[in-house]
């Protein structure tokens, strides 16, 4: 089920993201990683340190490319320019898949700069779903759409966020990159149970999953990938992984990043749950 057509099925292992406090320690050690994920809009630029840095990221690792710019959800056509942009850049990492955020982010030309959470609505899945088969056509590799954090909710909702999720994928035909962590953090800010979204998307569209650190407050929880992953995420991810089997994992450490071993040893944590799995499907 992990290698399947939404990750061109590509047989990877565990990533982590590559950031810039890493790039010179990446360059002269060649630390073993199994794959980076790339934030697409850093390397959309022709020339500068940026493109330097890829190329000799490329000649050693496999990448991976996520962005935050697409906006699915927004209300205007996509931006023709950043696609061209982005499937220049897709040919050249070679990025078997591309994923952005089942979100929007801008109205009447004017840029949030966040990722805001959609009305959970039939005509918001048809209009989301109409965006993302028209990026993949154009883009010419598969497309997944990740679920997002949140802090607020639509009144204007009809059904649960996986069941948007859900519907979404399936009418725009692509893949999901199930972001564990976002599952808890909003099953904890809306109060309902985790494992019940987990049980109801569609197993088989999974193409990726991220997992990353959280902030606990008084009210609410915050997505701000700055610290080792918590506990009831890892009690998610391994449910998941029996669920999905071995898909390719990603961990996101962005804010505070500590040097690249302790970012690298939290994203190995994640063999354990694949070694378990393998021991129970041999």
């Amino acid at each position: 089920m992990p290698s399947n057509r939404f990750n061109a099925s590509s047989e990877y292992g565990i990533g982590v993201g590559l950031r810039v406090p890493h790039y010179d320690q990446i360059l002269r050690k060649k630390p073993v990683v199994d794959w980076f994920e790339l934030l697409s809009e850093s390397f959309l630029a022709d020339g500068g340190r940026q493109r330097e840095v890829l190329d000799r990221v490329l000649q050693q690792y496999r990448v991976v490319l996520h962005g935050v710019g697409l906006y699915f959800g927004s209300a205007e056509p996509l931006d023709r320019s950043h696609l061209r942009k982005l499937k220049a850049l897709v040919r050249r990492t070679g990025s078997p898949w591309l994923s952005d955020h089942l979100c929007w982010g801008s109205a009447d030309g004017r840029f949030s700069h966040d990722l805001l959470p959609m009305p959970f609505t039939m005509a918001a899945a048809r209009h989301t779903a109409a965006k993302i088969r028209q990026a993949a056509d154009f883009l010419e590799v598969p497309v997944s759409v990740e679920n997002i954090s949140s802090y607020a909710e639509w009144t204007a909702s009809t059904m649960t966020e996986w069941e948007f999720l859900s519907e979404v994928a399936e009418q725009a035909d692509c893949g999901i990159l199930l972001d564990i962590n976002n599952v808890y953090i909003v099953s904890e800010n809306h109060g309902f149970d985790p494992y019940a979204y987990l049980d109801q998307i569609p197993h088989a569209r999974v193409s990726q999953i991220h997992i990353g650190g959280h902030s606990r407050f008084a009210t609410h929880i915050l997505d701000t990938h700055d610290q080792p992953v918590a506990d009831p995420v890892w009690q998610l991810y391994g449910y998941a992984i029996g669920k999905l089997g071995a898909t390719p994992t990603l961990l996101e450490w962005d804010d505070r990043i500590p040097p690249f071993e302790e970012v690298h040893r939290e994203a190995q944590k994640a063999n354990r749950f694949l070694v378990q799995l393998a021991s129970t499907h041999p």
